[in-house]
């Protein structure tokens, strides 16, 4: 049975205000640990708040922060699925159904780059790629909506030929020139190689890894436990008020390239905005941590 446009809307309005009202479940686990651990005064009572004030929203179903971002979709499709009706204008269709239902009204965080004018709507939005998973009978949603604490400090460079270090040492200046403007404890997603685009689309994609799947490549792996002591030392600590607590996780993902290779950077606040879901050929939509 083909999976249709209504179910689409639906999903995907329901998976933005989940984003907006839900820290993850294993984000709040981590900064609890997070809590129990940092020495520094100050950023132990700013921990503590964070996962106090997660928790008062979920349970009041009220927003976690008033900048809710722009609507931003990850969406790979099984092969074995197919459709009934418009996917991109279901997805359109959605967010426009939460904007009208939305209590607390969202904020117009849509912006026209050439006008600065601010809305609900515009080119391209919501901001959607699609990727494709073979012999799968379901579709799979993302959501994580990007706002302007970590958006405004992403980056990318291209080198050539760099070595690690050289890697490593673009991702700490990147992070250290962004401060605490991202909202910390952050998540630091790392895309190596490929194309200018696609380093930047990896670099998102392992923003959201769930916390504690250990990196299949030791290169990385042991990359991301250098890269999160080096960041944690910083000492920015939780919303800048100083501490142990800088970064919750480094992730790091690469591509086979050319001479040239691009490293993108990308930032998750302490929110960790990311809910996902699953659509199967038979309408049945399971939730996904």
């Amino acid at each position: 049975m083909p999976i249709s446009s209504e179910i689409i809307r639906n999903v995907t309005s329901s998976l933005y205000e989940w984003s907006l009202k839900k820290v993850p479940d294993d984000t709040k686990r981590l900064l609890a640990q997070a809590e129990r651990r940092e020495t520094v005064q100050l950023g132990k009572q700013t921990l503590r708040i964070m996962v106090e004030a997660a928790e008062a929203a979920e349970a009041e179903n009220h927003l976690v922060c008033s900048d809710v971002g722009v609507p931003t979709y990850m969406i790979r499709v099984g092969t074995r699925v197919t459709f009934s009706g418009n996917v991109r204008q279901a997805i359109v269709d959605g967010f426009a159904d939460l904007v009208a239902r939305a209590n607390p009204p969202i904020l117009k965080m849509v912006t026209n780059p050439l006008t600065l004018q601010r809305s609900y709507e515009g080119k391209n939005m919501p901001l959607v790629t699609f990727d494709m998973i073979d012999g799968a009978d379901y579709m799979e949603i993302v959501c994580a909506p990007k706002a302007m604490g970590t958006g405004r400090w992403e980056a990318i460079e291209t080198f050539v030929y760099p070595s690690l270090e050289t890697i490593e040492k673009y991702v700490l200046d990147t992070v250290l020139r962004a401060g605490s403007q991202p909202c910390p404890p952050i998540v630091v997603g790392v895309g190596i190689g490929g194309t200018f685009d696609y380093a930047a689309k990896m670099a998102k994609e392992c923003v959201l890894r769930p916390f504690g799947e250990r990196n299949p490549e030791p290169v990385l792996a042991a990359m991301e436990e250098r890269l999160l002591k080096a960041i944690n030392a910083t000492g920015f600590g939780p919303m800048g008020t100083g501490g142990d607590t800088t970064a919750m996780a480094v992730h790091i993902d690469y591509s086979a390239s050319h001479g040239f290779m691009p490293v993108a950077v990308a930032f998750n606040c302490w929110i960790n905005r990311r809910t996902c879901a699953r659509i199967y050929e038979d309408g049945t939509v399971v939730r996904v941590e």
